[in-house]
């Protein structure tokens, strides 16, 4: 038997086939764009969505003979874009998605009715689901009137396979509609956001069944029997089950565009004042909280445009010993702030800089600006009582040693890096369309994948990064009273 994990990226679907072990069998990815109509709006297309999906499996059928076996399917993907259909399933507008920051008035109106936080568990950002619909009932009523269903673009793509309108409980919990502690859709919120139930998808589990692949699709790609395609996950709770963070206190920090910090938690302990999101995991009974800043490999990305090196050479220029924070300081908020300072508005800068400052200073400054970002999100969740010893590492920053011995000190916290392989959120997403398939249970199949290195933070440079962690946080009032 096999199993596909499909992952629905913001510039990229990946598509990965695994056995019945869990071992990749083959994969393969397809890309698209983004498209931003102004300054602050981000858009997608669903049917690109479709037209990679289809290609991906094509080549997987094509060249792996193990495609043949498929029994299970698990989607993942990119969280809170509000994809609007009409009566029959057609696409109203483009998907406005995460990163749009269009809806921060209507969201701070939200935000601002007690009942959001208090049964969502979250502050309502900008870029959720709710403020998305505010918004699109006020400047574009036209399109609202016709909405007969929202869907996430991971329920999307269930309904694409499935011929269903459903979706897991970790996506919807970043929409504002859902009670996360009670793990369903609430009224009182959807009647705030003027939504109705029964435009909102079937609820399930991530693990669970959320239909059977359909009829014409088993045909086109030449299986047989019955293909089961599981609830799935947003990205982030599918990242956790394909690195086996499932018990309280198991968690990553992810260096990718944005930077996240997570932690799968036993029960529910929302903290919304913390700017901390507190989401329903992928599996029953189990619930996960994170610290999103906005620009973590993007600061990197952003220096090395502007330098006209690249990020590896920009990294690899500093070598391998760590040293205690440098004098020029770097806030990286190039795209505002979510955690904790829920601030779409704020942006970057350099401090300290004089006539002696050179390039590598900068790029410290870049590295330590990150890092004190997610100890940001470290402080945030300490507030609701998880203590973390030890994180996983992942994303694309994670290849540069330098910055995690920065992070790892920074945080106080010991990094381990996962072996080569694939252990991301298309492996969480083949875990759960394995569950839900009946190839294993949750505990079987949602394994920790082994390590090759742990880094530990130094303990006689704990007082100097502490030191640094305090200045970057006084940074932050001085640099919002002056933009």
């Amino acid at each position: 038997m096999s199993f596909l994990g499909i992952d629905l990226g913001t510039s990229g679907l990946r598509a990965l086939l695994v056995s019945d072990s869990g071992s990749p069998l083959g994969a393969t990815e397809r890309h698209y764009r983004v498209s931003h109509p102004k300054s602050g709006w981000s858009e997608q297309d669903p049917a690109d969505w479709i037209a990679a999906l289809q290609g991906a499996v094509s080549e997987l059928r094509d060249t792996r003979p193990e495609f043949a076996t498929l029994k299970g399917i698990g989607v993942a993907g990119h969280m809170h874009g509000a994809t609007l259909l009409d009566a029959a399933d057609q696409v109203i507008r483009p998907c406005i998605l995460w990163n749009d920051t269009r809806s921060h008035a209507e969201a701070a109106r939200l935000d601002a009715m007690p009942e959001f936080r208090a049964t969502s568990g979250n502050i309502v950002f900008p870029g959720f689901t709710a403020p998305k619909l505010e918004w699109v009932r006020t400047h574009e009523p036209a399109n609202f009137a016709r909405i007969a269903h929202v869907l996430l673009p991971t329920a999307y793509l269930n309904l694409w396979l499935t011929g269903e309108h459903v979706a897991d409980m970790s996506d919807s919990a970043g929409t504002s509609w859902l009670d996360t502690g009670g793990r369903d859709w609430s009224d009182d919120l959807l009647v705030a956001g003027h939504m109705r139930r029964n435009q909102m998808p079937r609820l399930v589990e991530g693990s669970q069944v959320a239909g059977r692949l359909r009829p014409e699709l088993l045909r086109e790609w030449g299986l047989a029997g019955l293909v089961t395609v599981a609830g799935g996950a947003g990205d982030n709770a599918a990242a956790a089950c394909g690195i086996g963070a499932m018990k309280e206190g198991q968690g990553f920090v992810s260096l990718g565009t944005s930077g996240v910090l997570l932690v799968a938690r036993d029960g529910y302990r929302p903290a919304p004042q913390t700017a901390v999101h507190t989401f329903c995991h992928a599996v029953p009974e189990k619930w996960y909280q994170m610290g999103v800043m906005l620009s973590a490999t993007d600061s990197l990305n952003w220096l090395a445009q502007i330098t006209g090196a690249s990020p590896s050479r920009l990294t690899s220029d500093l070598g391998t010993q760590l040293r205690r924070p440098g004098p020029v300081r770097f806030l990286p908020y190039l795209s505002g702030e979510r955690t904790p300072h829920n601030d779409p508005l704020i942006r970057g800068s350099f401090t300290g800089i004089g006539s002696d400052t050179g390039r590598d200073d900068l790029t410290r400054a870049v590295l330590e600006g990150v890092a004190f970002g997610l100890r940001d999100s470290h402080e945030a969740l300490k507030v609701t009582g998880v203590r973390i010893d030890r994180l996983m590492a992942i994303g694309g920053g994670a290849r540069s040693q330098t910055w995690l011995q920065i992070i790892a000190t920074a945080l106080d916290v010991t990094l381990a890096l996962p072996s080569d392989g694939e252990f991301g959120a298309a492996l969480g997403a083949a875990r759960l369309g394995m569950v839900a398939a009946g190839a294993g249970p949750v505990d079987q199949v949602m394994t920790s994948p082994a390590t090759t290195t742990e880094i530990a933070p130094d303990p006689a440079l704990r007082d100097a990064f502490d030191a640094g962690y305090a200045a970057f946080r006084a940074a932050y009032p001085a640099i919002r009273a002056a933009q």
